[in-house]
């Protein structure tokens, strides 16, 4: 099964590449530029491991319960964790102890709660602000509103152990995701304007990852298309 299962795993790894080198090509990029990030929320360590075989340097995970056991038993195949769910300030410490990315800040209060627990591990952490691509924004909603985004940065910014690196988003269900993306360029453009390293933008599935590379993504999430459909831990 296990063989079976890594050619499963290289045949698909292979097709996304290729969708994300032709979609680079497109709009004459280079497609080293974008880099793949794995979402194995519900796939077992057993994945992570095959995929680390294959090449694959980052992952991602949702939820806390199931990212920190999973990460513990691959601790050792130097692989690089980005957590993108939604994040309560209560598993702010849990998450600062092995993540080495958070794609989804969007509040103060967690910025203050993992840049104490970051500290606390004597650990700096990566930060993406999340931002929340409805028209208009959805407070219930993973997700910072546009207009917030360059008073949270300079929050991220200011604290001890946290780096402000950039953007990550979703498109919103039933809308053109090209024309989200733009809009989530636009916001990326004046982030730097104020912080300069903050080059990275997340963006694009499976679905919709052409459009993302187009409006300028430098990291695709990307899980079913190298995974299939969704597994339950068991």
């Amino acid at each position: 099964m296990t063989d079976g299962r890594r050619e499963e795993l290289s045949a698909n790894l292979a097709e996304v590449r290729a969708r994300i080198a032709a979609a680079a090509k497109a709009v004459g990029r280079d497609p080293d530029e974008v880099a793949l990030v794995v979402v194995t929320k519900t796939w077992p360590a057993s994945d992570v491991e095959l995929l680390a075989g294959l090449g694959v340097t980052d992952v991602a995970e949702n939820r806390d319960q199931e990212a920190r056991p999973k990460h513990d038993a691959c601790a050792l195949l130097g692989l690089r964790w980005h957590f993108v769910g939604q994040l309560q300030r209560n598993k702010a410490r849990s998450v600062a102890a092995y993540a080495d990315v958070v794609e989804s800040v969007d509040r103060a209060e967690l910025v203050a709660a993992l840049d104490r627990a970051a500290q606390d591990r004597g650990r700096t952490l990566d930060v993406l602000l999340q931002v929340d691509l409805q028209q208009p924004p959805d407070p219930h909603r993973g997700g910072c509103a546009p207009a917030a985004l360059a008073e949270l940065g300079s929050l991220v910014a200011g604290a001890a152990a946290l780096r402000l690196r950039g953007l990550m988003a979703v498109a919103p269900l039933g809308e053109d995701p090209a024309a989200a993306f733009a809009r989530l360029a636009d916001a990326a453009a004046s982030l730097r304007a104020d912080h300069p390293d903050a080059t990275v933008l997340s963006a694009g599935m499976s679905h919709d990852l052409e459009q993302a590379v187009e409006a300028g993504a430098t990291h695709v999430r990307i899980g079913t298309a190298v995974l299939g459909g969704r597994a339950a831990l068991g």
